[in-house]
């Protein structure tokens, strides 16, 4: 296929992925103007105008647009198209026509309905398109021709692309294929998102052995309801799409088959299902720390795209709740919304990020689990103890929130300065607290005012080079003491890359890799640090700390290997002293002086004792040298 063809079946999916396709009657477009094809993307080339013709690729189809369509996606291959055409020669003799026999074609793009040049010209169009194609004889009937073309002969198709129904092979492999029936429209579902869904699902008789209510059924789309295609086939939805899905009994209820339930037949073993369902709403849910263990289920969208930040004052109503529905406090409600400060620890912390993650006026319904609530700790709030170990739920609503900086972009390079250093400072506050996450956070804030991409004068880069080697090592102290080695590692590596000779990187990462028990490379981390400062006392009393560790590493190799080569000799014993078994029992009266020999220069057991001669006294050797242990990481 051409290399301009392979573009078109790619934007025909990416355009389908962005969002759907505007199915409506009145031919309202989604704000493409009137020039515009959006669905045609030849070599980054302008739409095309109507009467304008062009060459789409270096096969020589050529597309001449008639009228324009509606809305801006375009079928792929696969998809079940409906089309009207005319087919003719190049002096306009007609060969073919559905309009003459006055029914539309529907057929399965890529599968041979029609000659591959026309195929490739659909997959441009959009819905109700009108468009002339001319195919050279290799698009079209080649060399052979057909009833009415004669061989190598060039001809031309006017094709009315009416409509068209998506077809998605969900596993890749038949099992679960899906026709889109009406496209919904952009929101996507998600693997945790709760759904209602209405749906009926059939044998390839017709017979219904399964229905949702009326009003649809609500479920979580991971809680694999119904049948194991279920999930599979909500995770492609959107909010409002309609479908019919066929599903191979693999995917459905296989060898077994289901008995009669809820009044519905039975199903019988190695069943075929057809589902007709439809997305009638859903309720987006997001998890808050990455852990499952902060859980926000949004009952009502918000408005815009900003959220509050850290620092940054919000106002809210709440309902905190016990699981069973026991209501512990109510915030807002009566003399004012409640408001306190992002990250700074006024409210539960589970409560505190998902608030972060709200839009202004979103409604959410939040789940936190202790470790994110009060933990072990028995809280009393308004006459009503919450128990250790409780899990809390919260109706939450943000109502607005309160700016305190101007955006990045709206910064002077020496706002973005004042801002760092002020961040910085706070996370230094905070680490003396030992509250090592939150200062960890101020430290990477600190940095993202004075990333690498922001320009600064010549007289301000050294003060941010500075600041940022700052925050760098910061950060990485947080790292050490909530025990993240490879993040510590990292940042110390990027204060090396630009300050080699930083001896408090240089520590801090042989810290990291002892952790690691990458004893080699903290060695050569402290003897560098060493060479720079060679009275620096935190490092040689890591230094002494390294050596005590490497003496216990020795032994227990040390050990190892002395029971690795005892095993040695024991099995060489053993094989010794069946040989002198054979040997007392022959005929053959020869000469044992060669097995007394083998016994007497065991080349294993000398090996085991030298070995275990040299480790000892390494290890005494280096026990003379042990110093005092390893001093407290600060920052500054």
């Amino acid at each position: 296929m051409a290399r301009s063809s392979r573009l078109l079946f790619s934007s025909a999916s990416a355009a389908r992925a962005a969002a759907a396709a505007d199915d409506d009657d009145d031919g309202s477009g989604d704000g493409a103007s009137d020039d515009e094809e959006p669905g045609e993307v030849i070599e980054s080339a302008p739409p095309l105008r109507v009467g304008e013709e062009r060459s789409l690729g270096v096969g020589g189809l050529r597309k001449k647009l008639l009228r324009r369509g509606r809305g801006w996606e375009t079928p792929v291959l696969g998809d079940e198209v409906t089309v009207h055409y005319v087919g003719m020669l190049l002096d306009g003799t007609k060969f073919d026509s559905t309009r003459d026999r006055g029914e539309p074609l529907t057929f399965k793009l890529g599968h041979g309905g029609l000659v591959s040049g026309l195929e490739q010209g659909i997959t441009t169009m959009n819905k109700r398109e009108l468009a002339l194609f001319t195919l050279p004889s290799s698009l079209g009937y080649g060399e052979s021709g057909a009833q009415g073309v004669p061989p190598g002969a060039d001809i031309q198709f006017e094709v009315e692309l009416i409509s068209w129904i998506a077809v998605v092979d969900i596993c890749k492999d038949g099992g679960i294929v899906k026709k889109i029936l009406s496209s919904g429209d952009d929101t996507q579902t998600r693997d945790l998102d709760e759904v209602t869904v209405k749906y009926r699902v059939m044998l390839q008789d017709g017979s219904v052995v399964a229905k949702s209510p009326e009003v649809g059924l609500e479920l979580y789309i991971n809680e694999g309801l119904l049948c194991p295609a279920l999930p599979k086939v909500l995770k492609t939805m959107r909010r409002g799409e309609r479908a019919v899905v066929t599903v191979q009994p693999q995917y459905a209820f296989g060898e077994q088959g289901r008995d009669a339930e809820d009044g519905f037949p039975s199903i019988p073993p190695n069943a075929i299902l057809n589902i007709d369902i439809e997305l009638v709403s859903l309720k987006p849910v997001v998890d808050v720390t990455g852990d499952m263990k902060v859980i926000k289920k949004i009952l009502r969208a918000g408005e815009g795209t900003r959220r509050p930040r850290d620092g940054e004052t919000v106002q809210i109503r709440c309902i905190g709740m016990l699981e069973d529905g026991t209501v512990f406090e109510k915030l807002g409600f009566d003399g004012g919304l409640f408001e306190f400060i992002l990250d700074e620890e006024q409210v539960t912390a589970g409560l505190d990020r998902a608030v972060a993650t709200m839009l202004k006026g979103e409604l959410s319904q939040v789940t936190v689990e202790p470790e994110y609530a009060f933990g072990n700790n028995e809280i009393k709030r308004d006459n009503i103890t919450i128990p250790g170990c409780t899990t809390l739920m919260y109706e939450v609503e943000l109502v607005d929130f309160t700016k305190q900086e101007k955006e990045l972009q709206e910064m002077s390079a020496s706002e973005k300065i004042e801002a760092a250093e002020k961040t910085k400072n706070s996370g230094n506050e905070l680490y003396k607290s030992g509250k090592f996450h939150r200062a960890a956070k101020k430290y990477d804030k600190a940095i993202n005012y004075i990333n690498d991409d922001e320009p600064f004068e010549h007289g301000e880069e050294k003060v941010v080079k500075t600041l940022r080697t700052s925050c760098w090592l910061n950060h990485a102290a947080c790292c050490l003491k909530l025990r993240e080695f490879q993040e510590t590692i990292g940042l110390c590596s990027k204060v090396l890359y630009i300050e080699s000779c930083n001896v408090k990187a240089l520590y801090r990462r042989a810290q990291a890799y002892i952790e690691y028990s990458d004893l080699d490379l903290a060695k050569l981390d402290i003897q560098k640090a060493l060479e720079i400062d060679p009275h620096n006392r935190e490092v040689k009393a890591l230094q002494s700390t390294l050596r005590k560790l490497q003496v216990e590493s020795n032994k227990r190799d040390a050990k190892l290997y002395a029971n690795m080569f005892e095993r040695m000799s024991k099995d060489a014993d053993v094989a010794l002293k069946k040989l002198k078994v054979e040997k007392a029992h022959s005929d053959d009266e020869s000469d044992d002086a060669s097995v007394h020999a083998m016994i007497i220069e065991h080349p294993k057991r000398n090996e085991a004792e030298k070995a275990q001669e040299e480790v000892r006294g390494d290890t005494e050797h280096q026990a003379m040298e042990a110093e005092p242990s390893l001093a407290n990481a600060t920052v500054t």
